[in-house]
Protein backbone atom coordinates (compact mmCIF):
# COMPACT_ATOMS: atom_id res chain seq x y z
CA UNK A 1 0.00 0.00 0.00
CA UNK A 2 1.71 3.17 -0.90
CA UNK A 3 2.17 6.00 2.13
CA UNK A 4 0.09 9.15 1.61
CA UNK A 5 1.36 12.28 1.74
CA UNK A 6 2.01 13.74 5.25
CA UNK A 7 -1.61 16.53 5.66
CA UNK A 8 -0.57 17.98 8.88
CA UNK A 9 3.10 19.26 10.50
CA UNK A 10 4.20 20.28 13.34
CA UNK A 11 6.22 23.49 13.48
CA UNK A 12 8.94 24.43 16.07
CA UNK A 13 8.61 28.20 16.13
CA UNK A 14 11.45 30.44 17.79
CA UNK A 15 11.54 33.76 16.99
CA UNK A 16 8.56 36.37 15.63
CA UNK A 17 6.33 33.21 15.49
CA UNK A 18 6.31 32.90 18.97
CA UNK A 19 3.83 36.08 18.65
CA UNK A 20 0.21 34.68 18.12
CA UNK A 21 -0.20 38.06 16.15
CA UNK A 22 2.46 37.34 13.82
CA UNK A 23 1.25 33.64 13.30
CA UNK A 24 -2.39 35.52 12.56
CA UNK A 25 -1.33 37.46 10.28
CA UNK A 26 0.76 34.70 8.37
CA UNK A 27 -2.03 31.85 8.36
CA UNK A 28 -5.09 33.63 9.16
CA UNK A 29 -5.51 31.77 12.36
CA UNK A 30 -3.65 30.67 15.62
CA UNK A 31 -2.60 26.82 15.51
CA UNK A 32 -2.53 24.80 18.88
CA UNK A 33 0.69 25.00 20.23
CA UNK A 34 3.40 23.48 22.93
CA UNK A 35 6.16 24.78 25.14
CA UNK A 36 8.76 23.24 23.64
CA UNK A 37 12.73 22.74 23.56
CA UNK A 38 15.24 22.31 21.21
CA UNK A 39 18.47 21.20 22.21
CA UNK A 40 22.09 21.32 21.48
CA UNK A 41 21.09 24.50 19.04
CA UNK A 42 21.33 28.68 19.80
CA UNK A 43 19.32 31.49 18.76
CA UNK A 44 21.39 34.07 17.80
CA UNK A 45 20.70 37.56 17.22
CA UNK A 46 21.20 39.08 13.48
CA UNK A 47 23.24 42.30 12.98
CA UNK A 48 20.89 44.61 11.00
CA UNK A 49 17.54 42.52 11.18
CA UNK A 50 15.39 42.10 13.98
CA UNK A 51 14.52 38.41 13.90
CA UNK A 52 16.37 35.63 14.68
CA UNK A 53 18.61 32.72 13.93
CA UNK A 54 18.89 29.43 15.14
CA UNK A 55 22.53 26.63 14.32
CA UNK A 56 23.37 23.99 15.94
CA UNK A 57 25.19 24.62 19.02
CA UNK A 58 26.62 21.43 20.83
CA UNK A 59 25.08 22.20 24.70
CA UNK A 60 22.96 24.72 24.54
CA UNK A 61 19.70 24.95 24.21
CA UNK A 62 16.21 27.09 22.43
CA UNK A 63 12.77 27.71 24.27
CA UNK A 64 9.67 27.95 21.73
CA UNK A 65 6.96 26.58 20.98
CA UNK A 66 5.06 24.11 18.65
CA UNK A 67 2.52 25.14 15.82
CA UNK A 68 0.52 21.57 15.75
CA UNK A 69 -1.44 20.61 13.23
CA UNK A 70 -0.20 22.89 10.50
CA UNK A 71 -1.29 22.19 7.00
CA UNK A 72 0.64 21.59 3.68
CA UNK A 73 -0.75 25.51 1.96
CA UNK A 74 0.08 26.76 5.22
CA UNK A 75 3.49 25.23 5.93
CA UNK A 76 4.09 26.38 2.29
CA UNK A 77 3.39 29.92 3.66
CA UNK A 78 5.90 29.74 6.42
CA UNK A 79 8.50 28.46 3.81
CA UNK A 80 7.95 31.45 1.78
CA UNK A 81 8.06 33.85 4.69
CA UNK A 82 11.12 32.37 6.01
CA UNK A 83 12.70 32.40 2.91
CA UNK A 84 16.00 31.86 1.28
CA UNK A 85 17.47 32.91 4.29
CA UNK A 86 16.34 29.38 6.54
CA UNK A 87 16.39 25.92 5.14
CA UNK A 88 12.92 23.80 6.46
CA UNK A 89 14.95 20.56 8.72
CA UNK A 90 13.44 18.36 10.70
CA UNK A 91 14.36 18.12 14.63
CA UNK A 92 13.56 16.41 17.79
CA UNK A 93 12.23 19.14 20.66
CA UNK A 94 11.25 18.30 24.30
CA UNK A 95 7.57 19.37 25.28
CA UNK A 96 7.94 21.14 28.19
CA UNK A 97 4.26 19.94 29.49
CA UNK A 98 5.18 16.47 29.71
CA UNK A 99 8.56 14.69 29.12
CA UNK A 100 8.07 13.65 25.42
CA UNK A 101 9.76 14.46 22.47
CA UNK A 102 8.15 15.06 19.06
CA UNK A 103 9.72 15.16 15.72
CA UNK A 104 8.73 18.26 14.01
CA UNK A 105 10.01 21.33 11.42
CA UNK A 106 11.69 23.89 11.76
CA UNK A 107 13.53 26.35 10.26
CA UNK A 108 17.58 26.69 10.52
CA UNK A 109 19.67 29.66 9.24
CA UNK A 110 21.44 28.76 6.23
CA UNK A 111 24.90 30.72 6.55
CA UNK A 112 26.83 28.73 9.38
CA UNK A 113 29.37 30.74 8.88
CA UNK A 114 27.37 34.03 9.13
CA UNK A 115 29.44 36.87 10.93
CA UNK A 116 26.14 38.67 11.58
CA UNK A 117 25.52 36.54 14.00
CA UNK A 118 26.46 37.35 17.81
CA UNK A 119 24.89 37.25 20.89
CA UNK A 120 21.29 36.07 21.88
CA UNK A 121 18.37 37.25 20.65
CA UNK A 122 15.68 37.96 23.37
CA UNK A 123 11.63 37.47 22.61
CA UNK A 124 10.59 40.07 25.62
CA UNK A 125 13.01 42.68 23.91
CA UNK A 126 11.55 42.10 20.42
CA UNK A 127 8.13 42.01 21.63
CA UNK A 128 8.51 45.52 23.41
CA UNK A 129 10.53 47.37 20.76
CA UNK A 130 10.02 45.53 16.92
CA UNK A 131 6.82 43.70 17.17
CA UNK A 132 4.37 46.56 16.10
CA UNK A 133 6.90 47.65 12.90
CA UNK A 134 7.13 43.64 12.60
CA UNK A 135 3.68 42.91 12.08
CA UNK A 136 2.90 45.72 10.03
CA UNK A 137 5.61 44.16 7.68
CA UNK A 138 4.18 40.51 8.08
CA UNK A 139 0.94 41.88 7.15
CA UNK A 140 2.31 43.50 3.90
CA UNK A 141 3.73 40.24 3.06
CA UNK A 142 0.39 38.24 3.84
CA UNK A 143 -0.99 40.64 1.32
CA UNK A 144 1.92 40.46 -1.45
CA UNK A 145 1.51 36.44 -1.33
CA UNK A 146 -2.00 37.29 -2.88
CA UNK A 147 -0.42 39.05 -5.79
CA UNK A 148 0.54 37.07 -8.73
CA UNK A 149 4.23 38.76 -8.83
CA UNK A 150 4.54 38.71 -4.94
CA UNK A 151 7.95 40.07 -3.45
CA UNK A 152 9.78 37.38 -1.24
CA UNK A 153 9.55 38.45 2.39
CA UNK A 154 13.43 39.33 2.28
CA UNK A 155 12.34 42.15 0.13
CA UNK A 156 8.90 42.53 1.47
CA UNK A 157 11.17 43.36 5.37
CA UNK A 158 13.60 45.61 3.51
CA UNK A 159 11.54 47.77 1.56
CA UNK A 160 9.37 47.89 4.78
CA UNK A 161 12.07 49.14 6.90
CA UNK A 162 13.69 51.65 4.53
CA UNK A 163 10.39 53.17 4.09
CA UNK A 164 9.97 52.88 7.79
CA UNK A 165 13.72 54.78 8.05
CA UNK A 166 12.63 57.29 4.90
CA UNK A 167 9.48 58.06 7.65
CA UNK A 168 11.46 58.90 10.60
CA UNK A 169 14.42 61.15 8.86
CA UNK A 170 13.22 64.71 9.02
Amino acid sequence: MATSPQSVFNVFVYGSLLADDIVRALLKRVPPSNPAILHNFHRFSIKGRVYPAILPVENKRVNGKVLLDITVPELNILDAFEDVEYERTTVDVSLMDRSKTLQVETYVWVNKMDPDLHGEWDFEEWKVLHKGDFLKMTMGFSEEMELPESKTRVATCESFYAQEENKSKP
